[in-house]
């Protein structure tokens, strides 16, 4: 099980944005990765005062975060980019003090495309899932 450091070696995000805590790939490929919500993380601040609830784009994040451990010995020198989300679908509120909980798969790769399915729950019950597509792009120097 990776921790966070050992995440920070290869994932380029950072806090706020760093949004996997725990990182695991199993025998069969696939990524497991955790995250718990704070009480105070700037995106349930304003979503919604009173009644935070973890916005679905922070939710797409935390799974194609997770998506990208699955190549993580081809992202040092790269950047990770976002080219498609597809048949994403949102199930159950995800609130803070709430653990995700992802699994991510590797569904095919294309040159440096890569499709991904990936699921995230928590205590044990599917909040969001979907298809998600990315690039990884060199950096310039």
């Amino acid at each position: 099980m990776m921790n966070i450091d050992e995440i920070k070696t290869f994932l380029p995000h950072r806090e706020p944005m760093l949004l996997i805590e725990t990182a695991d790939i199993d025998s069969e490929g696939r990524a497991h990765c955790t995250y718990r919500i704070k009480e105070d993380e700037f995106f349930t601040r304003g979503h919604f005062p009173g009644n935070p609830i973890v916005p679905g784009v922070i939710q797409c994040e935390i799974m194609a975060q997770s998506c990208a451990v699955l190549v993580k010995d081809g992202i040092p020198g790269h950047i990770t980019l976002y080219a498609g989300l597809d048949k994403v679908r949102f199930k159950n509120m995800v609130r803070p003090g709430d653990l995700c909980e992802v699994t991510a798969q590797l569904d095919e790769r294309r040159g440096d495309m890569f499709f991904c399915t990936a699921k995230l729950e928590v205590d044990g019950k599917l909040c969001a899932k979907g298809k998600l597509t990315f690039a990884l792009i060199p950096k310039e120097k």
